[in-house]
């Protein structure tokens, strides 16, 4: 069943996770998904681009909520994303809401 993300006006991207985990090579738990993201047009110099896509793709698309975990209730949102390139692409996107909290945090993206 698609819902909308709980409370997704106050969602949470951090920066860190997008520069230093959804574009960094150098992170060997990010895999392919640099190289995804840097073919949209997305790189270290315009990583807001890509975090402010992120919390947008939280706000307007529907979401379907997953398995709960240890930590918190999980929803996953399908969405076209558009890069600067003016490519897009389906991605997957991962969002918690850890227990004792209201906010949705994310927590990955990738290629659908």
């Amino acid at each position: 069943m698609l819902v909308r993300l709980p409370h997704a006006e106050d969602a949470i991207v951090e920066e860190s996770k997008v520069r230093d985990y959804l574009l960094s090579a150098a992170n060997p738990r990010a895999r392919g998904k640099p190289a995804f993201f840097h073919s949209l047009g997305f790189g270290f110099e315009n990583h807001e681009l890509l975090r402010q896509a992120l919390l947008q793709i939280a706000q307007s698309d529907t979401a379907e909520e997953g398995q709960t975990s240890l930590f918190g209730r999980k929803f996953e949102i399908r969405a076209i994303l558009q890069g600067p390139s003016g490519k897009t692409a389906r991605i997957n996107t991962v969002w918690i809401i850890e227990d004792g909290t209201t906010i949705p945090r994310f927590v990955t993206a990738y290629p659908s």
